[in-house]
This record gives C-alpha cells, structure tokens and sequence, in this order.
C-alpha cells in the first residue's frame, strides 16, 4: 500500500499517531505525511519541528496559512490551499493509492477538495459528526463526499455518513483513533511535568482548552474574557491551551495574555504535544472549554468535562461532560460542584480497543477488492 496523510495542526497530527505507527509495521506498505496549515507558523509553534523530531517521513510541505483571522483571511487561505494542493495533487495524483485526511477544519477542505479532479482516494477519519456552533458542519460533511473510505467514531456516525454518501460500503464505525495513545504513550509524572512545562500538578489544577465558535465569532472575545473571569475567582491553577487559527482566534488568544500578565495562576501553553497534553489530562482535576478533546479523550482519563458553549452542540457524549452557556456564575457553580466528586468511572463511548488495527485491515481488503 502506498498511505499518504494529510496533516495540518498538532491536532490531527496527535490523532494519527498509532495509525501511522502501525501502518509503518504493516509489510508491504509506505506512508508519507503532506505537511501544512499552523504545522508551519511559528506563531502556532512551529509544530512540523515535532514531527521531524518523531522521525516520520515527510512528501511534501505545503505553505498557506495568513496571519490574521478575519473572515476573509480564513476564505483567502482556503483558496490558497486550494492553488497550492491542485499543483501537489497535479505532480504526486499517482503515488498514493488512498490519501488519509481527518475532521473538519478549513485547510482540510482546501486540501482534499483539490484533489477531486485528479481522482484521488481519500479516506475521511471522524465523519459524521456535528458541531451545530461551528462551520465544520459544512466542511466535514463535504469532505465526507469527496472521500471514498470513512472511519467514524461511533455507529450513529456511521450511519450518518450513509445518509450524507447515500449508502456507501465503505463506512466504517472503528472508534476513536486518538484513545488508542493512551496506552502507547508514557505520561509523565508531576515532577518531570512541572521540569518541562513549570506547572506544580500536586496542586488543583483546572485544564482549559476554549476555542472560537466560528458561527457566531462575534461573541468570542466576550465569552474567553467571562470564562477567564471565572476562572480568576475560582483562584485555582489553571492550564490555558492558546486557541487555534479560528476567526478571531487571535483576540481570544490577546484575551488570555492579558490575564496571564495579571494573574500568577494562568499559565498559557502553546504547544504540549500529545504527551504532554495527555498528562496534562491525567494529572489535573477538572477540563473545561469547548474542545473535541474533553468530548472524546476525558473520560478515559476519569475527568469530568464542562462544555462552554455551542462550539460541540450535537456531539455525542459520554456521561462525564456538562453542557452549559458561557456565564461567570454558571461556571464557578458547576466547576465547585464536580471538583468535589470522585473521578468520573463510566464508559467512554467512543472506545474501541483495536482502532488502527482495524482501519489497516479496511484499507487492505478495499485495494485487494474486498468490502
């Protein structure tokens, strides 16, 4: 087989990580990483620095992204990912037999829409979905068409993508690829944590990761500045993940420094890495924000999950997460609430213990012409 992945963000690239460990192992297989989006800003970390450090083989790096994140700004690099992947998709449409991308972010889109014309294989990762506060809806779902495999993270969005392809054979319900990183990734421990990120995890820690909501960015900056109010009078050490290249991200993320100058127990992180976000994860007390990471990585770490918010509105949960709107009062109250509680022990329902193995063997049987 011939694998190659699309990677934007530090994001999808910690998702990956076991599939392309195992499609590395498979015999007969090779896999190169199409590198792009914030993977190359150094304003978002400079992530594709990680991956060379992974040692993965990287095909091709694609150059994109502007620095702001106005609406047109977003719209202008959608169309300039589009230029550059048709000459990627142009030079490279016979390489890969299938071309693996994931979710639902806008470079994504620009990326795999590209390559409708060449014809070729795409194999979409967490189709399905839905995120009623967010334009990836409408990205997802299209991605969703233009692929020819899907990988879904449960059976409802399994049965999603049928309704979207109009009953493809290629739908798969395989799991959430990222949990399989809990098993395979060492976490560290509160000492080595707070050596590489100098954050003393024996304290109460709350771990926050609060995105823009792209259907109503207006109410971005207001809402960051209420969850950082809420958080300042808690008085509880906070882990704050800076926001991603969304429209007006980039307010957000002035939000949170400005309150970091001001308040000792903030402390902003650009980049943890998939270990580092995972222990981060294992070691602190309560997760709070609008990320798909406290929807579906939480509660196989026994954390309880407060989701601001519309940004995750339709997403399946498991029954560690509470959904609440972005009001101070609402926040402190239920954040009181569940840091008293003992660690969440329910199920995880986008579990599957056997993921990458499983999307492997998809792969196999559809270029050996079997369903």
């Amino acid at each position: 087989m011939r694998i190659a992945i699309l990677t934007s963000s530090r994001a999808d690239y910690g998702i990956y990580l076991p599939l392309i460990r195992k499609l590395q192992d498979t015999p007969g297989t090779t896999v190169g990483l199409i590198v792009f989006g914030t993977h190359n800003s150094w304003f978002h970390g400079h992530t594709i620095d990680q991956i060379r450090k992974d040692g993965f083989p990287i095909d091709a790096e694609v150059y994109s992204m502007l620095t702001g994140d106005t609406p047109e700004a977003i719209a202008t690099a959608m169309g300039l990912t589009q230029v550059k992947f048709s000459q990627l998709w142009e030079q490279n449409k016979d390489r890969y037999d299938i071309v693996i991308c994931l979710g639902d972010r806008f470079e994504m889109f620009a990326a795999v829409s590209a390559g409708v014309a060449f014809g070729i294989c795409f194999a979409h990762l967490h189709g399905g979905e839905t995120t009623l506060g967010a334009i990836d809806d409408v990205l997802r779902h299209s991605i969703t068409l233009f692929s020819t495999l899907h990988f879904t993270s449960t059976e409802a969005y399994r049965k999603k993508v049928l309704e979207i392809t109009g009953g493809t054979p290629f739908a798969y319900n395989v799991g959430a690829l990222s949990l399989q990183n809990i098993g395979q990734t060492p976490l560290l421990s509160p000492g080595e944590f707070q050596e590489r990120f100098g954050v003393d995890m024996t304290k109460t820690t709350l771990l926050v990761t609060f995105h823009p909501e792209t259907k109503s960015p207006e109410f971005n900056v207001a809402n960051a500045k209420i969850l950082c109010q809420a958080i300042v009078d808690l008085d509880l050490q906070t882990i704050i993940t800076m926001p991603n290249a969304d429209t007006s991200g980039n307010e957000m993320r002035e939000v949170y420094l400005q309150f970091a100058r001001s308040n000792p127990q903030f402390h902003l992180v650009e980049n943890m890495g998939t270990q580092g976000y995972f222990s981060a994860l294992q070691l602190s007390h309560l997760v709070i924000g609008n990320s798909s990471s406290g929807i579906i990585e939480a509660a196989s770490f026994g954390k309880y999950v407060i989701d601001i918010g519309n940004r995750q509105e339709g997403r399946a949960t498991s029954d560690n997460v509470f959904h609440i709107p972005a009001e101070k009062d609402s926040i402190i109250s239920l954040s009181k609430e569940l840091l008293k509680k003992a660690p969440y022990g329910g199920l995880n329902i986008y579990f599957h213990p056997d993921t990458a193995n499983l999307i492997v063997g998809h792969l196999k049987n559809y270029l050996n012409g079997k369903s």
